[in-house]
């Protein structure tokens, strides 16, 4: 859903091609963004900062004017989450408290309230922040999963387990990239 490549030539596929989908990576091409794009801040200038509040806010801000989207999920590599969990700095904790989390799951800006997903299917120098009500995985026409019997042979039963389901994106310009974030 994330990384996938079409061919450019038949991406329905044919006897000896496979079917296969575009990705939200590659389905993105309006609003990709990377730091100091003139769209976004530098970030703090070394290369394993790149992701802060100052940029994500940026990001979120440019998406918001120019399209009708509400940014309501943001999807990282585990490099950029904790990235955004620095974000917590010293809250400090109360004398009750079991526990000290240092872990941002829901992030809350002007431009609106956003889960935080960690993937590993999201390359580690990007950041995609999707608007979840204008993305889909809905299946191919007839073609749900469901099990079709095959022929048998004693007492076993075989069959298959059949299905295709592909990638919806409404709107591309709902959506956007943050990339070339670097590593540390």
């Amino acid at each position: 859903m994330i990384n996938g490549v079409a061919p450019a030539a038949n991406p329905e596929g044919s006897s000896t091609v496979r079917r296969t989908m575009r990705g939200i990576l590659r389905s993105i091409s309006t609003n990709r963004y990377e730091p100091g794009d003139g769209t976004l801040p530098d970030g703090s200038g070394t290369n394993s900062d790149l992701l802060n509040e100052e940029v994500l806010n940026a990001a979120l801000r440019a998406v918001w004017a120019s399209s009708s989207a509400r940014i309501d999920t943001i999807v990282v590599n585990g490099f950029q989450k904790r990235r955004i969990n620095s974000f917590v700095g010293d809250r400090g904790y109360a004398p009750k408290d079991t526990k000290f989390k240092e872990l941002v799951s829901v992030y809350e800006s002007d431009f609106g309230v956003c889960r935080v997903v960690m993937s590993r299917a999201v390359p580690a120098d990007m950041a995609l922040l999707l608007d979840s009500s204008r993305v889909a995985v809905p299946p191919l026409a007839g073609r749900s999963f469901h099990y079709k019997p095959l022929a048998s042979g004693g007492d076993s039963e075989v069959g298959m387990v059949i299905g295709e389901y592909t990638l919806e994106m409404q709107n591309e310009g709902a959506h956007a990239v943050i990339q070339n974030l670097g590593l540390a």
